[in-house]
């Protein structure tokens, strides 16, 4: 077994963070843009996010492909370690791949100082479910697992109740996070870590970027083997998190006051629960079924001066038609949008220093 979570960061998982899931800077050529890469972890750390996933699908798989694995994990392990060093902050690093490759990309994680791991299940169209389960074991005997149900649209799969049931059970699971975009496939990830005897153990995260705010207010009653509970998704390790970065950090206290019982709370969060879907939609291109989904976070954030292109590794990925135009409406409809602007201006030459 790998060393736990320390028990600030343990309970500040429990407890429900903001974790925006890292994309990667890229020059026009393509190549790695350090500074910008910095520059992006240093916004999400003032915004006040609890942790960042790197080496996940926002991040790009084809990092892998180009040797930037490591190399975009340490830049995000130095920029945050003051932060890691000061407050609890998740570090996060996404892993893929077959065993081997799932077990060394874990290996290099922990040796950079990561906390955990995200186990993607994409890219492996024969595994069984033996097999996925049998991969994310050997992964937690390097770093503590989180789970991970991706979308079909990106490399996802199906993956029934009994498949969290089991990966619930495997000691090393701390928590998972539920992304199928399906609301049938979410409440089955719910009852199966219900269904485990650790399943209060697992700390439940939202990655359904077209639902979050639903997500996030939604009890979940449901039978556990000690009995009837309600169980919540704490918090949200998200793509569309990696754009208004703050905004999603006020969002998630107001969502936390709510359970608490502050009614005004729960209001101001239900105001968001509409506009943000449809704001994902634009930077998703759910129009384009998901073709510019990269391409729509960069687009953002290139507006805000973050990046300075759309630029994917694959220069066949960009932005659909329509999208920039979905991006600019959005923008307009949704004031929380716009006030990120000037939060990013203000820091923004501070952050590329």
């Amino acid at each position: 077994m790998p060393a736990p979570l320390a028990p600030e960061t343990a309970a500040l998982l429990h407890r429900g963070t903001v974790v925006p899931a890292h994309p990667l800077a890229l020059t026009a050529g393509r190549t790695l843009d350090e500074r910008r890469q910095r520059a992006l972890t240093r916004y999400y750390l003032e915004a006040g996010a609890g942790g960042v996933a790197v080496g996940v699908h926002t991040t790009q798989f084809a990092i892998r492909e180009h040797g930037l694995f490591r190399p975009v994990l340490e830049l995000a392990a130095e920029e945050s370690a003051p932060a890691a060093a000061s407050r609890p902050f998740l570090r996060i690093a996404g892993v893929a791949g077959p065993v081997r490759q799932a077990v060394e990309e874990a290996a290099t994680a922990r040796a950079l100082g990561y906390d955990a791991v995200l186990v993607s299940p994409a890219g492996l169209p024969h595994a069984t479910l033996d097999d996925l389960l049998d991969r994310s074991a050997a992964v937690g005997e390097i770093l503590p697992v989180i789970g991970f149900y991706l979308q079909e649209a990106v490399g996802g799969r199906e993956l029934p109740r009994s498949y969290w049931r089991a990966l619930a059970d495997q000691e090393s699971t701390v928590a998972v996070k539920a992304a199928p975009f399906d609301r049938y496939r979410t409440l089955e990830l719910v009852q199966g870590i219900a269904d485990s005897g650790r399943g209060a153990e697992v700390a439940l995260y939202t990655g359904n970027d077209d639902t979050i705010v639903a997500d996030l207010l939604t009890p979940y009653h449901v039978t556990t083997p000690t009995g009837p509970a309600v169980r919540r998704f704490v918090g949200g390790l998200l793509g569309h998190w990696a754009v208004w970065t703050r905004s999603a950090v006020r969002l998630l206290a107001d969502v936390h006051a709510a359970d608490a019982g502050d009614e005004q709370a729960r209001q101001r969060a239900l105001t968001r629960l509409a506009g943000d879907t449809d704001a994902n939609a634009a930077v998703y291109d759910v129009r384009g079924s998901f073709a510019g989904v990269i391409a729509g976070v960069h687009e953002v954030l290139r507006r805000q001066g973050l990046l300075t292109g759309t630029w994917c590794l694959d220069p066949a990925e960009g932005l659909s038609p329509g999208q920039a135009a979905e991006i600019d409406r959005v923008h307009i409809a949704y004031p929380w949008l716009a006030e990120e602007d000037a939060f990013i201006a203000g820091a923004l030459p501070r952050w590329l220093a």
